[in-house]
C-alpha cells in the first residue's frame, strides 16, 4: 500500500502568488504539479493522473466549480479527491462545492499546518479505499487470507474516515479509542440483561459496536469551519446546522453501505449510531425526538459515552472535568445533560462501571484532560 508522502497533488491557481505559498507548503513533503487555469488543469488530470487537486474558484474562462463538475464526469478522474480552496467563503459557496463532489473546501488566508493535515487525512483514505478495491479483486480465491486482510483494511478504513471528522473538530485519536471502549465495557456489562440479552449475547454485534464507534461523528465533515470551529456559543441557527451532522453522518454511511454485498455490515451500525447518539430517553433528543426504546441500543450506549468524555476533556467553552465531577453530572444532572436522558438500565450500567471509565480514560490519555 503506499503512503501519502508518495503521492502526487496538482495546485490549480491563476495567481503566482498563491501557488508559491502552496508549493512552500506541500513541495517539502509530495511531488505537486501546476496548472494556472481550468483546460490545462483538466488536461494534466487526465493525461498524470494526481493523486489530490487543490482546486481555486476564482479564475478567468473557466472556473472552479466548472473544472470539479468536469473532473467528476469523466471516468478517468471523477475519483480523485478535489480539495476547493479559495478566497470565497459564503456557506453558499461551500455548498455548492461539496455538492459537485469536492472532499473539503478551505477558505484563505489558510493555516497551513491544518491544510497539511487534510490533506494527509484525505490521501490516507484514498489510499485505503484504493487498497480495499485491490484485495476485493485479488483474493477471492484465498478465503482465509481474504477475510484477515479485509479485517485489516477496515479497520484502516475506519480509522481514515474517524480522522476525518477528527481534524475538523479538533478531536484527538484518543477520544476515539475511548469510546470504543466505553461502549464495549457497558455492552458487555448488559450482555445477560433480559431487556438487552437478545442483541448483545452476539460477541461478533458487540465486536461490530467496538468498530463502528469511531463513526459517531463522521458527519461533522459535513458542518462548515464556521459553526464546527467556533469559539463560544452557537446561535439558534448554528445549533440547528450542527445538529445535522447525525443526518450527514448516517446518509454518508448507508450510501457506502450499498456497496457491500453481505448483510449486517458494521456500516449499518455505524450509520445507525452515528443518527441515534444525540437522541434521548425522554424524547428531548434529535435529530428525530425518539423516546425510550424507539432509540436503537447501539445510540443509547453511545450516549452516555460520548458525553462522559465530553465531560471529562476540555472544551474551547470549557475545562475539563473530574471523573467525579462527570459521573455526578451524569447521575444528578447539571440542567443541560439530567439523568432522564439516558435508559435507565445503561444508566445503571455506567454507574456500576463507572471506574472502568476511568480506567480507560486514564489508559488513553491525552492533553484534553487530566484525571486524578
Amino acid at each position: 500500500m503506499r503512503r501519502p508522502e508518495d503521492c502526487t497533488l496538482m495546485v490549480v491557481d491563476d495567481t503566482e502568488t498563491n501557488i508559491d505559498l502552496l508549493l512552500d507548503t506541500l513541495g517539502p513533503e509530495y511531488e505537486v504539479m501546476v496548472a494556472i487555469d481550468g483546460p490545462t488543469a483538466l488536461e494534466h488530470a487526465k493525461t498524470s493522473l494526481p493523486d489530490l487537486i487543490l482546486l481555486d474558484i476564482m479564475m478567468p474562462g473557466m472556473d472552479g466549480f466548472e473544472v470539479c463538475r468536469r473532473l467528476k464526469q469523466d471516468a478517468r478522474t471523477r475519483n480523485i479527491p478535489v480539495i476547493f480552496i479559495t478566497a470565497m467563503s459564503e456557506a453558499l459557496d461551500e455548498h455548492k462545492g461539496l455538492a459537485l463532489g469536492a472532499v473539503d473546501y478551505i477558505t484563505k488566508p489558510f493555516n497551513p499546518p491544518i491544510v497539511r493535515m487534510r490533506i494527509r487525512n484525505h490521501l490516507a483514505l484514498k489510499l485505503a479505499q484504493e487498497a480495499l478495491s485491490t484485495q476485493n479483486a485479488t483474493l477471492e480465491d484465498r478465503v482465509r487470507e481474504r477475510t484477515m486482510e479485509l479485517e485489516r483494511t477496515q479497520d484502516v478504513t475506519i480509522q481514515c474516515m474517524a480522522s476525518l471528522a477528527e481534524t475538523r473538530d479538533m478531536e484527538t485519536g484518543e477520544h476515539i479509542r475511548r469510546s470504543q471502549h466505553y461502549v464495549r465495557t457497558l455492552a458487555r456489562h448488559l450482555r445477560h440483561h433480559p431487556r438487552f440479552r437478545h442483541q448483545l449475547d452476539s460477541t461478533h454485534y458487540i465486536d461490530q459496536l467496538f468498530k463502528s464507534a469511531p463513526l459517531h461523528d463522521i458527519g461533522k465533515v459535513g458542518v462548515p469551519d464556521r459553526i464546527l470551529l467556533k469559539e463560544g456559543p452557537l446561535t439558534k441557527e448554528e445549533f440547528q446546522e450542527m445538529k445535522r451532522h447525525t443526518i450527514y453522518g448516517h446518509d454518508a454511511l448507508r450510501q457506502a453501505e450499498k456497496g457491500l454485498s453481505g448483510q449486517n455490515s458494521f456500516l449499518s451500525v455505524a450509520a445507525e449510531i452515528a443518527h441515534t447518539h444525540h437522541e434521548r430517553w425522554d424524547g428531548s433528543g434529535y435529530p428525530r425526538a425518539l423516546r425510550g426504546d424507539d432509540i436503537p441500543i447501539s445510540g443509547r450506549l453511545m450516549s452516555i459515552a460520548d458525553i462522559y468524555d465530553a465531560l471529562i476533556s476540555k472544551r474551547s467553552y470549557k475545562e475539563a472535568f473530574s471523573h467525579e465531577k462527570a459521573v455526578h453530572i451524569i447521575s444528578q444532572g447539571d440542567g443541560r445533560t439530567l439523568p432522564h436522558h439516558f435508559d435507565p438500565h445503561v444508566l445503571q450500567a455506567f454507574m456500576k462501571e463507572s471506574e472502568t471509565f476511568r480506567q480507560i480514560a486514564l489508559r488513553f490519555q491525552d492533553g484534553s484532560h487530566s484525571l486524578r
